[in-house]
């Protein structure tokens, strides 16, 4: 990824904003016994913005993707580092090498992981948390009689890893909500896993930013000591969770104007399909004042997940490199080379600190 301090289009991330939620964040969760893993896929795993999860005193930093984690700890970041999607086959010696802690739902993976910290040669235990599926149908164990088989293995057969707890994911495929009853299961799960090897676990992990209403709310089981926040801190908020304790507006897309002209609403010709394949259908509205935006959907997925900021600036489609707005009732009038500013959501972030072609700027008046 390019740096680029005056190009467009361009992503502001404000530093001091996002360590205010940390903070904010954390002392809740503190006050419930609640260890917090930061977890940083959401912005690519910026360094800048990671370093403020290890300012802000956070157990651990996490990522699904390794090379993000490999990034961090080469640009410095010295907190442990957890890889919270299971390591392939293929990238078990890099995960031994450049993470403290994996999550894991195979027993061939967790083989695998004892074989390279054993090569490893090193006194470094690797942490190891077992997932455990409690109807979200993502990853994890389903049959809990072989998640307790594959915990004693761990714990008897394989001294380069501890067995540092259970986990679970809700909400990110199945839709599952997150619930006390869910949690008391986990629980469960994790008391079957502690008579079997004959001492407490260190964590059990409830989950991820869907799991956050409950520490608010109280209804959050006390065994529950460990989660994996992500969205909710970047966003200030989750769906059905709005807290008016942090900030919304952490990062600022801003894509410049090309194009300002009054065109007809409706396409006008024989229709067929977009640059996607989809179809479409369009609302004739009569001529209207459009703006064209020098940004795609090649940076950030969907054109409907753009907040935009300016009253008046309204969506209408996208295609890989062009961004078309409705600028027909706007307080002040478009031009070409103005910027127009918009706020995120979780998709929208990902794909645009992933681009090459969207410079990324940091905003930070606490030094």
């Amino acid at each position: 990824m390019e740096y680029k301090e005056h190009h467009y289009p361009q992503l502001e991330v404000d530093l001091d904003q996002l360590e205010d939620n940390l903070w904010a964040l954390k002392s809740r969760m503190d006050a419930s016994g609640i260890r917090l893993a930061g977890i940083v896929k959401g912005f690519n795993g910026l360094p800048q913005a990671a370093r403020i999860y290890e300012k802000a005193g956070y157990s651990s930093i996490g990522s699904s993707r390794l090379e993000q984690l490999h990034h961090l700890r080469m640009n410095g970041i010295a907190v442990p580092l957890m890889l919270i999607r299971s390591p392939m086959l293929s990238e078990v010696e890099e995960t031994a090498r450049w993470t403290d802690i994996s999550l894991h739902s195979e027993p061939v993976v967790l083989r695998a992981m004892e074989r390279a910290m054993q090569e490893a040669a090193g006194k470094r235990r690797h942490k190891v948390i077992l997932m455990v599926d409690l109807g979200d149908l993502r990853e994890g164990f389903w049959d809990q009689d072989e998640l307790v088989q594959t915990a004693l293995e761990v714990e008897r057969e394989m001294p380069h890893l501890e067995l540092a707890g259970v986990g679970t994911n809700l909400g990110c495929y199945g839709t599952v909500q997150a619930t006390p009853e869910k949690m008391n299961q986990l629980v469960a799960v994790a008391e079957r896993v502690e008579t079997a090897i004959g001492r407490k676990l260190e964590i059990i992990s409830g989950g991820s930013s869907t799991s956050i209403h409950m520490v608010l709310d109280g209804t959050m089981p006390p065994r529950i000591n460990h989660l994996r926040i992500g969205e909710g801190i970047l966003l200030g908020g989750i769906w059905g969770c709005d807290m008016d304790f942090m900030h919304k507006n952490i990062f600022t897309l801003r894509a410049e104007v090309i194009e300002t002209k009054v065109k007809p609403s409706h396409p006008v010709g024989e229709l067929s399909v977009d640059a996607f394949g989809r179809t479409r259908t369009y609302v004739d509205r009569g001529r209207r004042c459009r703006a064209i935006l020098a940004i795609g959907r090649v940076d950030y997925g969907e054109c409907e997940d753009l907040i935009p900021r300016e009253p008046g600036v309204k969506i209408l489609g996208a295609s890989s490199d062009h961004t078309i707005v409705d600028v027909q009732h706007t307080l002040h009038p478009v031009q070409v080379g103005d910027i127009l500013e918009f706020d995120l959501c979780y998709a929208t972030m990902v794909y645009l600190t992933s681009s090459r072609s969207v410079s990324v700027t940091f905003k930070t008046e606490r030094g």
